[in-house]
């Protein structure tokens, strides 16, 4: 609009004045010299060394692909979480009451096949074995069959790219039982500890799973990498390391005599080390009533079925998981769901309704869930058919949950 009276001089120089002084308010990208300054380059990631990254690990003499796992479980976790299933090319269910495993007394099963691969068309990210047929109080052809196979199992996960966990359900190793206490009534922790009298029972156990872990090389001539988690659930009743059956400092030592002799006695480099009680905490202090210390650990985590079943709220076992995630990045920890799932999947969207809820919740760096591995009692994935296999298909599909056919290089930095 054109004016058609005469402003002053100083009139003129009070408006230059206030028309300044909003444009400085209102426009952020008009420099003092009323041009546009250049645009701001937000700074890069630095990706670390390996050197960097062994510094922080249980084990300081890693190997490069173990500390290359650590590193990309991290910055997985960042964007989604990487979906893993115990036992998931070992056995299976084809059907309801119909169930295949890769053992030696049933028709052989290739290698390639899994319950998640035939619903999904993609493996899974993370693959669940045990060393219960491994390092435990038996022999003969049946338990040479089994580690051979969990051997060739992990190798086979290990060149698609997989991740490879392992957890280890040690009989008794004063009794000679069972794992669960309910069974084999003898106490065991304080006898394997160094100076007990079972010590060197223990030392032979952890001997076999040394000679197992070094037997582990891919196709690239590697060692696989193995996210090792021994003596898990201990805040339970039901195995014979669990709460009521030693001490918390007893189970601290029993911990951590077993990573250090693995690492500095036996040489073992290919292992991160994971611990994960069970649901029974509601804090970070009663979470970390048994903890064995940050220099023996590399991944917390938790095992929780209960406050993950059918119809229950997601909030309860997300509090818990951040709780979990919360201490984890405080001490550059890696956090995972460590076991869950609902036995034979009897809410139809568990999955999408429960699970993902629950990994969702406040936005949690969670690096892998694992659900259990499937027999035709207790199954935690669908089969074909089941009323849960669309609600699978789903969750699959999420862009925050992660297979196998989805997964970045987890043994390079890059």
């Amino acid at each position: 609009m054109k004016c058609s009276f005469h402003w002053s001089t100083q009139a003129v120089a009070v408006l230059g004045l206030l028309l300044a002084t909003a444009c400085s308010k209102s426009t952020s990208n008009v420099g003092s010299g009323g041009t546009t300054p250049p645009p701001v380059t937000p700074p890069t990631t630095q990706v670390p060394t390996l050197a960097t990254i062994k510094g922080g690990l249980a084990d300081k003499g890693a190997s490069d692909e173990t500390a290359a796992l650590f590193y990309n479980l991290q910055k997985v976790a960042k964007t989604g979480v990487l979906f893993g299933h115990q036992d998931a090319t070992k056995r299976g269910v084809d059907a309801a009451g119909s169930q295949w495993a890769n053992e030696q007394h049933l028709a052989p099963v290739s290698r390639e096949k899994a319950d998640v691969k035939t619903v999904t068309g993609a493996y899974p990210a993370v693959y669940g074995h045990d060393f219960l047929h491994i390092a435990n109080f038996e022999d003969g052809a049946w338990f040479d069959y089994e580690k051979e196979t969990a051997r060739q199992l992990t190798i086979d996960a290990y060149n698609r790219g997989g991740v490879n966990t392992y957890a280890w359900h040690y009989a008794n190793p004063v009794s000679k039982g069972n794992f669960y206490w309910s069974q084999s009534q003898v106490e065991a922790v304080s006898k394997i500890l160094p100076g007990g009298s079972h010590n060197e029972v223990f030392r032979q156990s952890l001997k076999e799973v040394a000679l197992f872990a070094k037997s582990l090389v891919g196709a690239d001539g590697k060692l696989v990498p193995v996210i090792f988690r021994p003596f898990h659930e201990f805040d339970g009743d039901w195995f014979w390391w669990g709460k009521p059956h030693c001490t918390a400092e007893q189970y601290k030592q029993l911990y951590q005599f077993t990573v250090t002799y693995l690492r500095d006695s036996l040489g073992v480099h290919n292992f991160l080390y994971a611990w994960s009680p069970d649901r029974n905490f509601s804090s970070e202090g009663e979470y970390l009533e048994r903890y064995p210390g940050d220099a023996y650990v590399d991944l917390v985590g938790m095992d929780n079925y209960w406050d993950l079943r059918a119809g229950s709220a997601p909030a309860l076992a997300g509090f818990k998981l951040r709780i979990v995630t919360d201490f984890a990045q405080k001490k550059n920890k890696l956090a995972a769901l460590t076991e869950t799932g609902l036995d034979n999947l009897t809410q139809a969207d568990w999955y999408t309704n429960q699970l993902l809820k629950v990994l969702q919740y406040q936005q949690m760096p969670v690096s892998y869930v694992l659900v259990w591995a499937n027999t035709k009692d207790h199954y935690w994935t669908p089969y074909k058919g089941h009323p849960a296999e669309n609600d699978f298909k789903t969750f699959k599909q999420n862009s925050y949950i992660v297979f196998g056919d989805e997964m970045p290089k987890m043994y390079v930095v890059q």
